[in-house]
């Protein structure tokens, strides 16, 4: 091997090095990041990156709130119907079939309880704008398990 061969092994394995390396702030487990520009009566940006081992040291009570307040057939409908914009709580309860405000208001405060949606105005509930993108990312990684949606 020659003076420059080797120099060019070094350079190609630097190189390697670098552009193999995972973020900075966990280069083991690596990152995660999510984002999206949508419109939901107004256009919205995100972007949220964390690192893979800060994920796991996130609340684990927060997140199973989260999950388990969206994982209600009937809180999924409401969240659907409040994507398209505020509701009050009658158009609530008309969109996902509910007959009493009771059952409506059982599953609004589970949904507020998890900062989901919160009341807009009185008896007018709505999904915050910085929560909406990370509330379709949530209902596209669950259709993404359930193998509903093929990634590639």
């Amino acid at each position: 091997m020659t003076d420059v061969d080797a120099k060019l092994a070094e350079l190609e394995a630097r190189i390697e090095a670098l552009e193999g390396r995972r973020h900075p702030e966990d280069p083991a487990r690596g990152f995660i990041e999510y984002h999206g520009n949508v419109d939901f009566g107004g256009e919205l940006n995100w972007t949220i990156r964390y690192s893979a081992a800060s994920v796991l040291q996130l609340p684990a009570s927060i997140r199973v709130e989260v999950l388990a307040a969206l994982g209600h057939p009937v809180r999924h409908a409401l969240v659907q119907a409040l994507l398209d914009g505020p509701r009050t709580g009658i158009e609530l309860a008309e969109a996902v079939g509910l007959t009493s405000t009771g059952q409506l208001y059982h599953h609004v405060r589970a949904l507020s309880s998890a900062n989901i949606i919160e009341q807009h105005s009185r008896g007018t509930y709505h999904i915050p704008p910085p929560k909406i993108v990370p509330v379709l990312v949530l209902m596209t990684a669950a259709a993404d398990i359930g193998n509903l949606l093929q990634s590639g």
